[in-house]
């Protein structure tokens, strides 16, 4: 079993160049489905949802290639079959992408229930009303959903989300891009991973307006064709090494980072007293200029408001800032996970529902944690940088599905960390 161990560091110096999203990628390579022409995806992270992806569009009779580093070719001459492989799709959340294209692309859909991080319920309920609206019929058993479309295929409609869903906002987009006459999304997630979702099927002579709006027009068209594009940097990842700045108090200049996308985690950090400055270079994180951080709140909000893929990287550095922050998560029900693992390193945080009270300024000692989530492993690997001895991070494969070289740019920055195999 793989582990990562971190000791104490000081203060992280240096660059650092942010890849492209994961949570772009995915849906990017699942609209390959769309085409049967050859579709060219740069700046792909080696990730391992990524991999799954992969493994998953080959199954259904796609072609996946790595024609470079970071560069695939994706290209799906005939589908040979509309139903995903389980033992796949149980891997990934984000694997459930798959069926707006190919309910689009076959007339038929059928996916096993979907694996992924256990941060709460993350519904599909937003999935099937959009195929519904569109004139599919869905059934639901107990281990796949199965989607087909009406005998006329399928037909432009009216949605309304009850909730900005990323996943719902890209699945229906393409499903949408060829049915017929004109769809429109309301209350549509406005996320940039959607923009670039947009921007990508639009090249592929998609016509879809308002993305990045609350109100999405797609206009469908009988086919679509091949498309070159590249993947938007990875905020995330891009919010990950900020944040790293700060929490040991040093100084990192962010490259390959649309500072839009960060506003949020930029105007929290400079409220603890982290100095941000943008440059032709990129973004330089600097907080070796002041020790003694402050505490903030938080509240995580659908974009553009604070992302609760942040929350646990930022209450790890909370737990150093001097004075009281809340934290209040309104996305997703179980994100609270790590809270009881920064406690076993010395944090001082209650949880009461949705609401973290962390007591920070406190000194935190290394200790054998879980990353119970993706981000929460980020979470931890922050805390070990400052923790004193060592942190012995287990369940590490859920780090190594969403950060791309982890180890080898935490290290270029000075981080004292490793990975074991046991």
């Amino acid at each position: 079993m793989a582990k990562f161990l971190v000791q104490k560091c000081g203060p992280l110096n240096g660059e650092v160049v942010i890849s492209g999203a994961k949570n772009a990628v995915l849906p990017l390579m699942a609209a390959g489905i769309l085409a049967e022409e050859e579709c060219i995806i740069r700046d792909v992270p080696d990730l391992r949802d990524v991999m799954v992806m992969k493994e998953i569009l080959r199954s259904l009779g796609t072609e996946v290639e790595e024609v470079e580093e970071s560069v695939l070719r994706v290209q799906t001459r005939t589908v040979k079959t509309n139903e995903a492989d389980y033992e796949l799709v149980s891997k990934m959340r984000a694997s459930f992408l798959i069926m707006g294209p190919l309910l689009a692309r076959t007339g038929s859909a059928k996916v096993y229930s979907p694996g992924g991080c256990s941060i709460g319920k993350r519904p599909i309920d937003l999935h099937l009303k959009g195929f519904r609206a569109l004139g599919a019929e869905v059934v639901i058993e107990d281990k796949y959903i199965e989607a087909k479309a009406g005998k006329d295929g399928l037909i432009g409609a009216d949605i309304y989300l009850d909730f900005p869903s990323v996943g719902a906002t890209e699945n229906i987009m393409t499903a949408a891009v060829l049915a017929k006459g004109t769809t429109i999304i309301e209350n549509a997630a406005k996320e940039p991973e959607i923009v670039d979702l947009a921007n990508f099927l639009n090249k592929m002579g998609a016509r879809i307006k308002g993305a990045g709006t609350d109100i999405i027009k797609i206009e469908g068209v009988e086919k679509l064709k091949g498309a070159s594009h590249t993947v938007v940097p990875d905020r995330i990842e891009a919010g990950t090494y900020m944040l790293a700045a700060a929490i040991t108090r040093g100084q990192i200049l962010i490259k390959n980072i649309v500072p839009d996308h960060v506003k949020p985690i930029t105007a929290k950090l400079r409220e603890c007293g982290v100095r941000i400055e943008m440059t032709d270079e990129g973004m330089y994180v600097i907080a070796d200029e002041n020790p003694h951080m402050v505490a903030t709140d938080i509240k995580t909000l659908p974009y553009p408001g604070f992302p609760t893929d942040i929350q646990s990287p930022f209450m790890a550095f909370l737990t150093t800032a001097e004075g009281e922050s809340t934290v209040i998560e309104t996305v997703f029900e179980n994100r609270f996970m790590h809270v009881a693992e920064l406690n076993r390193m010395g944090a001082n945080i209650k949880t009461e529902g949705n609401k973290a009270v962390i007591n920070g300024g406190k000194n935190l000692e290394g200790a054998q944690v879980i990353a119970t989530d993706l981000r929460a492993g980020a979470a931890m690997v922050l805390a070990g940088l400052v923790a004193e001895g060592t942190t012995e991070i287990a369940e590490i494969y859920h780090i190594e599905r969403g950060y791309e070289k982890f180890i080898e740019k935490f290290k270029a920055l000075g981080a004292n960390i490793f990975k074991i195999v046991s």
